[in-house]
């Protein structure tokens, strides 16, 4: 093989050679991130359409769920509301048995549509008395919500607790009754 052709060869095999590392950097690379990131977008879109018909699927339920939340929240008089609460806590503590030394409500406001009347409450009694005073507060059907739950002893076998509970209490706004 002549100089001339091996030159040329030579030549060939490098442009060939820029060619390919051109065309992975500039079309094949920006071709791979391209198809990723419209698979990562497909697959959000799936879970997104997914989610879309599971709650499409469950629309009576979260609707029924929705219209008991909105039809026993508080009242919309800031008194009236405390005095709900207060009422409810007085059931609960007939009904298991426990004593309340304790209640304390303060009303939490925003701008929107709606306020909650947080409510910090130290009960005591033996613990089958304090867990029936949980379930009670948790199957009354006025809009509240156990936010957090405290339990310490005060004698030396465990037998009387003292709970400290705080609740929240929805009040909408705008709530059709």
């Amino acid at each position: 093989m002549n100089l001339q052709n091996r030159q040329h060869l030579l030549g060939l095999v490098a442009a060939i050679l820029f060619g390919a590392l051109a065309g992975d950097r500039w079309i094949l690379t920006p071709l791979i991130k391209s198809w990723e990131s419209r698979s990562t977008r497909i697959g959000q879109l799936r879970q997104s359409v997914a989610r879309g018909q599971s709650l499409l699927r469950n629309e009576q339920d979260i609707e029924a769920s929705w219209n008991l939340i909105r039809t026993n929240t508080l009242s919309l008089e800031p008194s009236v509301a405390e005095n709900q609460i207060l009422k409810a806590f007085d059931a609960w503590s007939r009904e298991s048995g426990v004593s309340i030394s304790g209640l304390r409500p303060q009303w939490k406001r925003t701008d929107e549509d709606f306020a909650t009347l947080e409510c910090r409450a130290d009960v005591s009694g033996t613990l089958p008395a304090l867990t029936r005073f949980l379930f009670e507060a948790e199957q009354d059907p006025l809009g509240i919500r156990v936010d957090s739950v405290e339990l310490t002893t005060r004698d030396v076998n465990g037998s009387q607790l003292t709970l400290a509970l705080q609740v929240s209490g929805l009040q909408l706004k705008s709530a059709k009754r």
